[in-house]
């Protein structure tokens, strides 16, 4: 069968990859066409990649509306790929922006839609349900609360765990031991506390600082920032200048793997770093309008994916305008080696791996889907 996936961001690109190894195992005669990126294209073939993510990819408001001429364009060219391709499914994977739109015509043409990893419409604009029931015909979740909240909407959607768990499983036969990455990346024996900053400039310049604050209050410690390859080194030493806060880019689960504990902005990242075991903490700084507008606009008291999943704050979240860091430095001090919070934290993320289930969810996803079409077309 043909597959059209389409990815805006890294993370989906990641997913989808993941996704097309489980559908080229499901569906052996299976061809595809894809919006994403460079993994999805080392997966699906780098000559069916019709997009990349670094082309589509527009966040924040004023940045969306500078960029409206160039959005609308990019419709319509994947409209017209879309149909010249004729795929017997598409497949969105998150990025509701612009995916959503996408379901509303493919559906209008007639073609099956899928949504793999769905919007967080349980967290805001849960006006968008009413799309999803309208223009989806299978919604694929990857965390099992969202069973229960979708399902008061009319909408079943179907749960086979979280990819994540595939990639914290084939990484974590990769890594390097303690030692040689020391020694690699000449670090001291000081244990190591991951600052996981985010993904996107402005997340970069507004959470960075206030971890390298926090980080200069501990000294017993190293600190490392987990880079990302896709953002420019500019951006992260402008904010590491005049600190020991050392930078590392393009092995975040490496760094991770190998750290006594982490800071984390709100995120993936937060479910990432609790499914390897890592104690952490979440600071997000965000501006005081946001502050201010929180309550009516988040429809959860949460926002890191481990509480979330939770039900509860299993990991302390530390979400404001102004972070006081003095607390910050109490919460961090106690899920260090032998801090107040640490054990507790440790079993509360043994329960999340098991609601979340384990490795093998790419490839249960995508049986799904193939056994999805196989009876559509009946």
């Amino acid at each position: 069968m043909r597959y059209y996936l389409i990815a805006g961001e890294p993370s989906g690109d990641l997913h989808g990859a993941k996704l097309i190894e489980g559908l080229k195992t499901a569906d052996p005669e299976a061809s595809f066409r894809f919006w994403g990126g460079d993994l999805m294209a080392e997966a699906g073939g780098a000559e069916h990649l019709a997009k990349h993510y670094r082309e589509t990819s527009f966040f924040g408001f004023v940045n969306v509306l500078k960029n409206l001429p160039t959005i609308r364009r990019q419709f319509v060219d994947c409209q017209r790929d879309i149909a010249a391709f004729a795929p017997d499914v598409v497949i969105l994977i998150d990025y509701p922006g612009f995916n959503l739109k996408i379901a509303r015509w493919a559906k209008e043409q007639g073609f099956a839609v899928f949504y793999y990893i769905a919007p967080k419409v349980w967290a805001w604009k849960q006006r968008r349900v009413k799309q999803i029931r309208k223009y989806v015909d299978r919604l694929y979740t990857i965390f099992p609360f969202e069973t229960e909240w979708f399902g008061k909407f009319g909408i079943e959607p179907i749960f086979c765990g979280n990819p994540l768990s595939d990639d914290i499983a084939l990484r974590r036969a990769t890594l390097t031991s303690r030692e040689e990455f020391l020694r690699k990346h000449n670090l001291d024996e000081r244990p190591i506390v991951a600052l996981v900053a985010g993904s996107r400039p402005n997340e970069i310049r507004e959470n960075l600082p206030d971890m390298v604050q926090l980080a200069q209050r501990i000294p017993d410690r190293q600190f490392v920032v987990t880079a990302v390859p896709w953002l420019d080194r500019a951006l992260y030493d402008q904010h590491l200048a005049g600190s020991e806060v050392r930078y590392l880019c393009g092995e975040t689960q490496q760094i991770l793997a190998l750290s006594e504990a982490a800071i984390v902005t709100s995120g993936t990242a937060t479910l990432e770093t609790a499914l390897m075991g890592i104690p952490e903490m979440v600071l997000y700084h965000i501006p005081k309008l946001y502050e201010v507008l929180r309550p009516y606009v988040l429809k959860i008291p949460f926002v890191s994916l481990v509480n979330i999943n939770l039900g509860r704050e299993a990991v302390r979240e530390l979400v404001c305008n102004r972070i006081d860091m003095e607390q910050a430095e109490a919460e961090l001090r106690a899920i260090l080696e032998g801090g107040a919070k640490r054990e507790k934290m440790l079993a509360d993320f043994h329960e999340l791996r098991t609601i979340i289930g384990g490795a093998g969810a790419s490839d249960r996803f995508a049986q799904a889907m193939v056994g999805e079409l196989q009876k559509m077309k009946k």
